[in-house]
């Protein structure tokens, strides 16, 4: 298989005329300055390595619009969440998760980190296969034609010292050592024939959710499997407050102390940070996950992430709740939101945040062979216009900057997934008519009439 690229970003810049080779999965040769062979399809535009999107909760996608309406707060923001949460199983969320997952691959995902706490039945019984819910999201990636890290999370608590309950109650498995129980049989299957667009990690929900003596147990498992592990961290203050009353130090303290920083954990958001937490976090090269749509759109803040990134932490996205899906937009709000913070420009250079939402996040999700235009690596392939409205005008020689500073996911044209195509001309090709999917996927979890 091969390619031929009109542009393609290869790390260190933007390169003219570019043959991709592959064989099978992965990229075999890349060679600039090469004529267009005949028999190779032709990338117009700017061509990346896919994109990683390193936090997802897929579910959420059923909140866009409606957690708008009113002003509110993150908590009642959290119970509407929870409302959908209670009306999933693994049927509707299997369908669900394939639209979104669609939706992904349009915008040019070629990877998702699935950020997974729906494990049972409502009301806390477990199903008669106790991943089904897991499962039903490993077999949407499938359908959808990307790779997916299932983070499993721990989740425990409703708040520190207080029970779960109500739609809570799905989530949890009662203790570490259960909830490694059940992971474990879905661990056995990484890396099988079976499934090899899906690996398995850890999360730790929050440390309001998991207690300190637990928090150790889901940081070993993870260790002991060299498997990414990820965690909420500091997204609101009032975490911070009740870290703070409950055990003396900050939720970052907290994670260093039980042994869950380090280069495979991700902290995600890290809105809410002590310059010794940045020092911490920085210290153990313990990657950050920015979700900078979701938490402006919740009002959490805006994170340390330049900081975080000169004290050592690898900076990658995700989309989150996907109030918007859109690894460019996430890219050029990590600069333009800490312009508006320090009322100084010129952050984060384009390639730094092009580096975000490829490599860093594909090492994130423990897919470090992904996310490069390089031999050896997966061949992922996401091609954006570079003659759309939006991103007309700049010429190659700024492509990359056009990329994170004017485009948008309605901007990509082809999608290449482990060398297997899966958006050709902005159409997916497994999933047929993706926004009437999403239409009355939604509708069926949020108990509306589908419009006609």
């Amino acid at each position: 298989m091969r390619w031929h690229a009109e542009y393609a970003w290869l790390g260190d810049g933007v390169a003219a005329d570019v043959l991709i080779e592959a064989d099978g999965e992965r990229i075999t040769s890349i060679s600039s300055g090469v004529p267009a062979p005949p028999d190779a399809p032709r990338l117009r535009g700017l061509t990346l390595p896919g994109l990683a999107n390193a936090h997802s909760h897929a579910f959420h996608r059923a909140l866009r619009g409606r957690v708008q309406m009113d002003r509110g707060t993150f908590w009642t923001w959290r119970d509407t969440m929870y409302k959908v949460a209670d009306r999933l199983d693994p049927d509707s969320y299997r369908e669900l998760a394939t639209a979104v997952y669609a939706e992904m691959a349009l915008a040019g995902i070629s990877c998702v980190g699935e950020f997974h706490y729906l494990h049972h039945k409502p009301g806390g019984a477990s199903y008669d296969e106790p991943n089904a819910m897991g499962e039903a999201l490993i077999a949407a990636a499938d359908a959808a034609g990307i790779r997916i890290t299932l983070l499993d999370a721990c989740y425990l608590t409703g708040g520190m010292g207080q029970p779960l309950a109500g739609p809570q109650l799905r989530f949890g498995d009662g203790t570490a050592g259960d909830w490694a129980r059940r992971v474990d049989t879905l661990y056995e299957h990484n890396d099988k024939d079976a499934r090899p667009h899906a690996r398995v990690g850890a999360a730790i929900h929050s440390v309001r959710a998991v207690p300190r003596e637990q928090i150790r147990a889901v940081a070993s498992w993870a260790k002991d499997r060299r498997a990414p592990l990820h965690v909420h961290l500091s997204e609101q203050p009032a975490e911070n407050e009740a870290c703070l009353d409950a055990y003396g130090m900050t939720p970052t303290k907290l994670l260093a102390e039980c042994g869950a920083l380090g280069a495979l954990t991700t902290a995600v958001h890290a809105t809410h940070l002590t310059p010794e937490d940045v020092g911490l976090l920085g210290a153990t090269t313990t990657g950050v996950c920015m979700c900078p749509t979701t938490e402006r759109d919740l009002a959490d803040g805006i994170g340390p992430a330049r900081d975080l990134h000169h004290a050592g932490s690898p900076v990658n996205l995700g989309s989150d709740q996907h109030a918007v899906i859109d690894l460019f937009e996430e890219a050029r709000a990590v600069e333009l939101d800490e312009r508006l913070r320090t009322r100084v420009r010129g952050h984060w250079t384009a390639p730094e945040l092009l580096a975000a939402a490829t490599w860093n996040g594909h090492y994130a999700l423990g897919w470090p062979e992904a996310g490069r235009l390089e031999p050896g690596a997966y061949a992922d392939l996401t091609t954006i216009a570079l003659d759309s409205p939006r991103t007309a005008g700049a010429g190659p020689d700024l492509a990359a900057e056009t990329a994170v500073f004017a485009a948008t996911a309605a901007d990509v044209r082809h999608v290449v997934v482990s060398g297997r195509q899966i958006v050709e001309d902005g159409r997916h090709l497994l999933v047929r008519e993706v926004p009437a999917l999403l239409q009355d996927t939604i509708a069926a979890v949020t108990q509306e009439e589908p419009q006609p």
